[in-house]
């Protein structure tokens, strides 16, 4: 899947399950998760390969057997739009991930990324930890994680 994003000049910052264990969590299993550099001409690149790959929709809970994915049409503007997009190309899962509320931007993301190459000519960005688990958080709760600093004040009684 790295390969191919690269050999569709897909620009973008691994962010899911397999850019942890390209940090070493050698327990983390999961599809690709990208966040796709947001320039016009990038998301036109990644909608063509997709299409070029027919790419489904992939559903969490199907109604019944062979009802895994649904068709879909992606363009650059449904890409750009936010939302999250969970995929099937054949036989590999892509995640391509929104940006939800408090999430860092992709120039964000890129600054804190470093480069790996887990296989021959084959380097990936990959997204710093507290990013990894800020994307794995949004992924099991469908929200971004706050953090909300409260001061407890404590009144004697007397």
């Amino acid at each position: 899947m790295l390969r191919w994003l690269q050999a569709n000049r897909v620009e973008y910052v691994l962010v899911g399950p397999v850019a942890d264990a390209i940090r070493g969590n050698t327990s983390a299993k999961g599809t690709v998760a990208i966040v796709p550099a947001p320039y016009v001409r990038n998301l036109e690149r990644l909608s063509r390969a997709l299409w070029s790959a027919h790419a489904r929709r992939r559903i969490e809970k199907p109604a019944g057997p062979g009802q895994e994915t649904l068709p879909v049409k992606l363009s650059a503007s449904k890409l750009a739009s936010g939302e999250r997009w969970t995929l099937r190309c054949g036989s590999y899962d892509l995640d391509i991930e929104g940006r939800p509320a408090g999430a860092p931007s992709y120039q964000e993301l890129l600054y804190e990324a470093v480069t790996h190459e887990p296989a021959p000519d084959a380097g990936v960005d990959v997204a710093a930890p507290e990013d990894l688990e800020r994307y794995a958080f949004a992924r099991r709760t469908g929200v971004s994680p706050e953090i909300r600093i409260t001061r407890n004040t404590h009144v004697e009684s007397g």
